[in-house]
């Protein structure tokens, strides 16, 4: 390729999302077509060059104000955290800000239910990253009996109108719904039994995902069917391999916002300060022990 159409290519406003894509299914648990497992060498040959659309995503949001909001829902194990990290990998932590609350406190209980979720929406020039979110309510709360049904009801009724008050503030709003199979989650919860670094992924409350994988399903059909609107529709990500998944995800992120690539001088460095009369002093660090 030459230098003018690599030029080019990195002022496209929109990121193609359709080659690593499997056909669609009328089950949402299982993918349309099975592919083969992407190796870790072609994952992160793909990864690359999605990166840097996600820095230049970045530098745009910094020079346009923009203010993006994504929320990842989906199962457990599905892989949303594996996601949201291969997204901020190479992008700075000031932009891209990932929000993942734990147990409202009692004082938050007594709020107004969207309140601790509204004060971590995005000021300008920033990209906000919900690892799990208000949806939590559609979701465990209403499976695991958390939250009385009539206020489930109330929040499936004005979760459209609340999120159009989102967009129409000025916030590109994207959410996604990562799906896995029952198969598939159940070995996924083998694994964090078995590693240790995983361990802190499982709890009592997580194998209750098996337990209880219809009353999920349902609940996660009725969120569809209340939520999944023109304005703010959901995506749905197969995640049943989870590599796939990730390019997948970001390609589709990076096709639904119309940014571009912001032109950036190369800065020009400084000559090196000259020593003159510093002399280093004899003081004794603590140095860390070179162990590898």
């Amino acid at each position: 390729m030459s230098k003018d159409k690599k030029k080019k290519s990195g002022k496209e406003k929109k990121f193609e999302a359709t080659t690593l894509e499997p056909k669609n299914s009328t089950d949402i648990t299982t993918p349309g077509e099975l592919l083969p497992k992407i190796k870790k060498k072609d994952f992160e040959k793909e990864l690359e060059p999605l990166q840097v659309e996600l820095v230049k995503l970045q530098e745009w949001v910094k020079a346009t104000g923009a203010k993006i909001c994504v929320i990842f829902e989906g199962r457990d194990t599905a892989g949303k955290g594996g996601v949201i990290r291969s997204i901020t990998e190479r992008v700075s932590p000031r932009v891209f800000r990932v929000v993942a609350l734990s147990t409202p406190t009692e004082r938050e209980k007594s709020q107004m239910y969207f309140q601790r979720y509204m004060v971590h929406l995005p000021a300008a020039g920033e990209v906000v990253l919900f690892d799990r979110s208000w949806y939590n309510r559609a979701g465990v709360e209403r499976v695991m009996g958390f939250t009385p049904k009539e206020q489930v009801e109330r929040f499936l009724k004005y979760t459209p109108p609340t999120e159009r008050v989102i967009r129409e503030s000025g916030i590109i709003l994207i959410k996604y719904w990562l799906e896995v199979s029952m198969e598939e989650q159940a070995k996924r919860f083998a694994e964090r039994n078995e590693d240790y670094k995983k361990i802190w992924k499982l709890s009592p409350m997580d194998l209750e995902a098996q337990a209880r994988w219809y009353d999920y399903s349902r609940a996660r059909d009725a969120m569809f069917a209340a939520t999944d609107t023109v304005e703010n529709p959901w995506f749905v990500v197969d995640s049943n391999d989870q590599r796939r998944g990730r390019l997948n995800c970001i390609a589709h992120l990076l096709s639904q916002i119309p940014y571009e690539e912001v032109p950036h001088e190369k800065l020009k460095f400084p000559k090196k300060q000259s020593k003159g009369n510093y002399i280093e002093p004899d003081y004794p660090y603590k140095r860390v022990p070179a162990k590898y």
